[in-house]
C-alpha cells in the first residue's frame, strides 16, 4: 500500500473505486487502521467502490497499523485532522465526504470544525461520545490497550506522554463527541447522517445529540444491524444520502 509523508508523520492509505471522493475511517479506537475492515459492522471500502472513490487509511500509531508519528499531545484531535487533511492535499483533493465508524465520529467532528468548506457531507456511524456514567470508559481503553502496546513498541515513549496524551483527549472536554463542543455542531450547515448504536464506548446519546443540534442531520432507525434486510437498506441509505450531497459537486 502506499505512503505519504508529511514532516515527521508517514501514513499509510489505500484507495478503492472511482467518483466523488469518500474519505472512511474504520473503528477500533485509537487503533483505527485499514486491516480492521474485515471486522467492520460493514466494510464501506467495499461496498461503495462502484459509487465514489474510496480512500482509507492507518491512524498515526495505531497498534496493526503502519502510520506512525509523534505523539500529539497538545492537540491530539487536530493531530488526527492534520493527517487526514494532509492525505487529501497529497491526492490533489479540495472537497470530499467523509464517513467516520467509531472513533471516526470523533474525527467527523474535529474536520468539520476546521474544514467545514471541504466535507460535502458527513456520515457518523456508531460513534464514540462520553459517557456521565462511567466518563474513563475511553481513557482506560486507551491506557490498558492502546497505550500498552505501543510502549511496548516504542521504547522513545514512556507512560507520562502516553497519560497526558489520553487526558486531552478525553478529559480535557468530558462531553458529547470530546473533539469538539456541541455548538460546534449546532452551528454547523454540512449535512450529516447519524447511524446511532448502545454499547459502553458508542453511547446511544451521543448519536442522538448529534443528530438533534446539527440543523442538517438526520438519523436512521436503530437498532438497524439486523435483521440483514434492514441492515442492507441502511447501507442503501447512506449512499444514497453521500450521492445526493456529493452530485452536483461531481459535475
Amino acid at each position: 500500500m502506499p505512503f505519504f509523508e508529511m514532516g515527521d508523520v508517514r501514513i499509510r492509505y489505500q484507495e478503492a473505486g472511482r467518483g466523488f471522493p469518500l474519505l472512511v475511517t474504520p473503528g477500533g479506537g485509537l487503533d483505527s487502521h485499514i486491516d480492521k475492515w474485515p471486522i467492520a459492522v460493514f466494510n464501506a471500502m467495499d461496498v461503495f467502490k462502484n459509487d465514489f472513490r474510496c480512500i482509507t487509511m492507518d491512524q498515526r500509531n495505531a497498534n496493526g497499523g503502519e502510520s506512525t508519528g509523534p505523539i500529539a499531545v497538545d492537540d491530539p484531535w487536530g493531530g488526527f485532522a492534520d493527517d487526514q487533511l494532509g492525505l487529501m492535499d497529497h491526492l490533489g483533493i479540495q472537497e470530499f465526504a467523509f464517513m467516520g465508524y467509531c472513533i471516526g465520529g470523533c474525527f467527523a467532528g474535529r474536520l468539520l470544525e476546521r474544514a467545514p468548506e471541504r466535507v460535502a457531507a458527513a456520515v457518523f456511524c456508531q460513534t464514540v461520545g462520553h459517557r456521565p456514567e462511567d466518563p474513563d470508559i475511553m481513557y482506560r481503553s486507551g491506557r490498558d490497550r492502546w497505550g500498552a502496546a505501543l510502549l511496548a513498541r516504542r521504547p522513545d515513549l514512556n507512560q507520562d506522554v502516553i497519560e497526558k496524551y489520553l487526558h486531552n483527549l478525553y478529559r480535557a472536554s468530558p462531553d458529547f463527541l470530546y473533539s469538539v463542543s456541541r455548538d460546534t455542531i449546532r452551528s454547523c450547515q454540512t449535512p450529516i447522517l447519524v447511524l446511532p448504536d448502545d454499547i459502553p464506548s458508542h453511547p446511544h446519546q451521543t448519536s442522538v445529540d448529534v443528530a438533534s443540534l446539527a440543523p442538517n442531520a438526520e438519523v436512521t432507525v436503530f437498532p438497524w444491524t439486523s435483521p440483514p434486510d434492514l441492515k442492507e437498506r441502511t447501507i442503501n441509505r447512506v449512499r444514497k444520502f453521500l450521492q445526493a450531497h456529493t452530485a452536483a459537486r461531481s459535475e
